[in-house]
C-alpha cells in the first residue's frame, strides 16, 4: 500500500477528518489532500506531525503492517522503554526474554512428538 492510502485509512481509522487532522498537527488542509492524492510528498518534518496527530508511530506511515514491528501497541511502548534501561537492566531483560522463548520451543517440540 502506497503512502497516500496508508494516510488515508489511518485518519479513517482515527475517525478524523482532514479539517481535524489538519487542526491536530498544524499542517495546512490543503496539503494533506495533495498528500492523500498522492500529489505531494511530505517531509521528514511533517511526518513526525502527522503520526503524532494520528497517534501511530511513524513507520505506520510508511510501511505496510506485515514489513512493521510488533502490532500491539502495549509491548511496542514496553520495547520503546528498554531502550531507555541502563546494559544491566537490558541485558536481564534479555536473559529472561531467551529463557521463555526456549521455554516455548521446548514444549511446542515436546507436543509434536
Amino acid at each position: 500500500m502506497a503512502f497516500p492510502d496508508r494516510l488515508v485509512g489511518l485518519r479513517k481509522q482515527q475517525g478524523l477528518t482532514q479539517q481535524a487532522l489538519s487542526d491536530a498537527t498544524g499542517v495546512h488542509v490543503s496539503q494533506l489532500r495533495r498528500y492523500e492524492a498522492g500529489k505531494a510528498e511530505p517531509t521528514l518534518e511533517i511526518l513526525r506531525k502527522l503520526a503524532r496527530g494520528l497517534g501511530v508511530p511513524g513507520d505506520a506511515l510508511l510501511f505496510d503492517q506485515s514489513e512493521r514491528g510488533p502490532q500491539d501497541q502495549t509491548f511496542r511502548m514496553r520495547l520503546e522503554a528498554i531502550d531507555r534501561l541502563s546494559d544491566d537492566e537490558r541485558h536481564v531483560i534479555e536473559q529472561v526474554l531467551d529463557g521463555l522463548l526456549v521455554k516455548h520451543e521446548i514444549r511446542r517440540l515436546a507436543s509434536a512428538s
